[in-house]
């Protein structure tokens, strides 16, 4: 296409390899062309831009000095891997991201030898990268060797607690083993917390050009052994930057801070650490998410995620709808209670704009808390505040409570905290992939004795569930809804609690009964649109409720019908599983009714539009048609009754 950039050197790079013969000064040409070309593919697809524009400098400069795939280089939490993908064989692809059958927005270890590590979730780099190192020392046997470790991690994923205790075990270990904190400032929400302020005092403390001075003679600070003059310099870096103590502590040597826009400061201090670093390590880089793309460099995000846009203005292509979106809904419904009840509170891990928490730290910022991209600490910090006596709103898209699920067990459920989960991008994610779906909290929470779960079949229905649980003080009580825009349906003027444990019958029919659990309820109707042109009328019924179930309900649906098929957005082993154990204790089977259930396989679904996505998964409206059919006995009659 003649709009895209304009890539002399870029286009001689087809593996990390070819930039070895590239000079200092055409390494700082090839970074302004990559940069060029992570902005015309992403403007094409959408996806994370900022934090991509903010490490290619540094891409670069890893892929110069190290010797990737041999050497491990692992993104954390690899929204910056753009760059990466493009240096390591694939920008023939990259127009491809997070599309279906295209590239994954993540790190993803069968799609590229260089990718020796898949990371969609924060703060896993530092304990992965120990792991090859230790198989590096023991010999471990990998396809494409193993040489160097090095975890690229970011000043918010170190926040987590998972990244110390890897600092920790490493620094005991001694192993050669490569850390640079990318410090941007910004996660997906500004950082939060005293690492955050630590960090930033590590570079407030004197201007910023000393640094910059100290790290072009990085050359001179690691030698063993140190001469003197080397030694002042290293303890004149320390004292200036108030010492990199923390990781020092931790077991690491650090170097640092230096500006990660500079490649005449990276790589002096790449090669060196190459060179001469024998134990572990930490590399201290500042650098912009969005750098280099004014629009990206402007937003309150840096860019973190886009739609597909316009290079020249930066604005969005987006459909408009005429929905809302049920973060939205959510966002709103919770700020109708909390005007009510000052008790009322809400905690989210780094995730105010993505759970639409950002709406109450406006107004009420006293009863709003981002811990960080801490998910265990926001498990048992909502269930501390229950126990206080205020009524925490624990906001985290399902992929991610999935990192806090003991806290859920030992804090809340055991103790019969009531810890209100609001449970956002339950389902089929679309573009974010596996990583990101949310398939399986329904299982893990229905278990829970004493849970409460629910899941919204539309936005109306969202709205009477944050109502249900402002009102539940008995114990924990979740509700999941999914990413994306809402039904369209008309919403209530204020939510109404929802009687615990009692769905709802959408439509009477004969025959078959189709039990939903969730918004594929929407699927069904037009399921049963079709099958009544056919001659069949299913009855439909909105369970609500995995746990309790609505059992007369289930009892009466199957009283009245021969078969029952059960619908959900989860995994094996949730709503399906409670229903079809309910019905064999209940003894129906024996009696020779039919029960089908349709959940997702048991397999992971690669990204694609959510749609497609469920097309994997046979859970859209033909899909379940089929399956009535099926269940009757009568499919073979499909194309006479058409």
């Amino acid at each position: 296409m003649s709009d895209r950039p304009q890539t002399p050197l870029l286009d001689q790079v087809a593996s990390p390899a070819d930039l070895k013969r590239f000079s200092d000064s055409q390494l700082v040409q090839l970074a302004h062309e990559l940069r060029s070309e992570t902005i015309s593919a992403v403007s094409e697809t959408g996806g994370h831009l900022g934090a991509g524009l903010g490490v290619v400098e540094l891409t670069v400069a890893l892929h110069h000095v190290f010797d990737a795939p041999r050497d491990k280089i692992i993104w954390d939490v690899s929204h910056q891997c753009y760059p990466h993908k493009i240096l390591t064989g694939r920008r023939d692809r990259i127009r491809t991201l997070r599309q279906k059958d295209g590239l994954s927005g993540f790190t993803k270890r069968s799609e590229s030898p260089c990718d020796p590590f898949g990371a969609a979730h924060s703060s896993t780099s530092i304990s992965a990268a120990l792991g090859f190192a230790v198989a590096r020392d023991l010999g471990g046997n990998c396809p494409s060797g193993l040489g160097d470790a090095i975890a690229v991690i970011g000043d918010g994923a170190m926040s987590a607690g998972m990244a110390f205790e890897a600092m920790n075990n490493a620094g005991h270990l001694k192993k050669r083993l490569i850390v640079i904190l990318n410090d941007n400032e910004m996660s997906i929400a500004p950082p939060v917390g005293a690492l955050s302020s630590y960090l930033s005092r590590l570079y407030a403390e004197a201007p910023f050009q000393d640094f910059k001075a100290a790290a072009k003679g990085a050359i001179s600070l690691l030698p063993p052994p140190f001469q003197e003059g080397a030694r002042r310099a290293k303890d004149m870096l320390k004292g200036l930057a108030v010492g990199g103590t923390l990781f020092e502590e931790l077991g690491f040597s650090y170097v640092g801070p230096i500006d990660g826009h500079d490649l005449h400061q990276l790589l002096p201090v790449l090669r060196t650490v190459k060179a001469r670093a024998t134990g572990p390590i930490l590399i201290h880089v500042l650098t912009k998410k969005g750098k280099g793309y004014g629009p990206a460099e402007r937003a309150r995000d840096g860019g973190h995620a886009t739609a597909k846009f316009d290079v020249l203005t930066g604005e969005q292509r987006k459909s408009p709808s005429n929905a809302p979106s049920y973060t939205g809904v959510f966002a709103k419904a919770l700020l109708a209670h909390a005007a009510q009840d000052d008790k009322i509170c809400a905690v989210t891990a780094a995730m105010p704009d993505g759970t639409g928490l950002n709406l109450f730290a406006e107004r009420y910022p006293s009863r709003l808390f981002d811990v960080g991209i801490a998910e265990q600490h926001a498990v048992t910090f909502s269930a501390g505040l229950a126990a206080g006596g205020l009524k925490p709103f624990c906001a985290l898209y399902s992929t991610f409570l999935q990192r806090g699920y003991d806290q859920v067990v030992h804090d809340v459920a055991i103790q019969r905290l009531p810890v209100r989960f609001a449970i956002d991008r339950a389902g089929l994610v679309g573009a974010d992939g596996a990583t990101h779906a949310g398939a399986f909290d329904t299982a893990f929470l229905a278990n829970l004795p004493g849970f409460v779960v629910m899941a919204a079949a539309d936005e109306a229905e969202l709205v009477h569930m944050v109502a249900t649980a402002a009102a539940h003080d008995e114990g924990p009580i979740a509700f999941r809804y999914p990413r994306g825009e809402g039904m369209g349906v008309t919403m209530p003027e204020r939510g109404e609690p929802l009687e615990i444990g009692k769905g709802r019958i959408i439509q009477t029919g004969a025959r078959v009964a189709i039990l939903s659990f969730g918004t594929r309820l929407s699927e069904v109707l037009k399921a049963s649109e079709s099958l009544r042109a056919r001659g069949i009328t299913p009855t439909v019924a909105d369970a609500r409720f995995a746990k309790p179930l609505d059992e007369a309900l289930i009892l009466d649906l199957v009283q009245n019908h021969e078969a029952m098929i059960t619908v959900e957005e989860g995994a094996i082993g949730g709503f399906a599983s409670h229903v079809s154990h309910f019905l064999a204790e209940a003894q129906v089977f024996d009696r020779g009714f039919k029960f089908r259930s349709m959940v997702l396989p048991d397999t992971f679904i690669d990204q694609a539009s959510a749609e497609d996505m469920y097309a994997v998964a046979r859970l859209n409206a033909a899909d379940i048609e089929a399956r009535v059919l099926d269940v009757l006995g009568i499919a073979q009659l499909a194309g006479k009754r058409a």
